[in-house]
């Protein structure tokens, strides 16, 4: 779906913003599924799969707000520090845990909402549902030691995964300039490009992400 959103807002000017927002609302949801599958592949015990597409939801939507007021004072903070230019790059921190930054900013910024996003499931799970930002912070600084890392890591591998993608996607331009083919064709060359660098990004977040906070548990934070 958010792949398929992305599609939409790059066709039609007029609906961008809403299909912008539903696409942010379906990579969370993506994130929760593939927590659950990261978690199992790290031999760690997670009662994700047992939750219904309604449970799954209403913990999506409660983390949603939580991550989306996180981003607005992130963005605050920076215009009244003076950083008109680097201050939109925030809002789109959960955006780019799927789809490419276009900003070296946002490309460190996004592994950090990827990681309170983590820590807020892994708490709801403790917590039986309940989302609690405040004990994911603390949680985030108790852990920091392994955490930190695993976000600058994934800041570098942000990078290099928009190089190729940037690479790929000026390939792709040139072919919508120079190729006849039909737009339906062309619409679909570019969800498929937009839907597998998605689930790369994704996947490896929380793969890197997992790790470092099994680690964290497994050598005493």
């Amino acid at each position: 779906m958010a792949a398929s959103m992305r599609v939409i807002a790059f066709n039609n000017a007029w609906i961008a913003i809403p299909a912008t927002v539903f696409a942010s609302i379906a990579v969370l949801h993506a994130f929760l599924v593939v927590t659950q599958r990261s978690i199992e592949l790290a031999q760690g015990q997670t009662n994700l799969g047992t939750l219904e597409f309604a449970e799954q939801s209403r913990l999506t939507r409660a983390i949603l707000w939580r991550i989306g007021l996180l981003m607005i004072g992130a963005t605050s903070i920076l215009l009244i520090a003076g950083y008109m230019s680097l201050a939109p790059h925030m809002m789109t921190g959960l955006d780019g845990m799927a789809f490419d930054q276009f900003s070296i900013i946002g490309k460190f910024w996004s592994p950090v909402v990827a990681a309170m996003t983590l820590l807020m499931i892994v708490g709801a799970e403790r917590n039986r549902g309940r989302v609690d930002f405040w004990e994911a912070a603390l949680e985030f600084a108790r852990r920091s030691l392994w955490l930190a890392p695993a976000v600058i890591a994934l800041g570098i591998i942000y990078l290099g995964l928009g190089l190729g993608q940037g690479l790929i996607r000026n390939a792709l331009w040139q072919f919508y300039q120079t190729s006849s083919a039909h737009s339906l064709i062309k619409n679909l060359i570019f969800f498929v490009f937009i839907f597998s660098f998605a689930m790369l990004r994704l996947w490896v977040t929380l793969l890197v992400l997992t790790w470092a906070l099994k680690q964290s548990y497994v050598r005493g934070g």
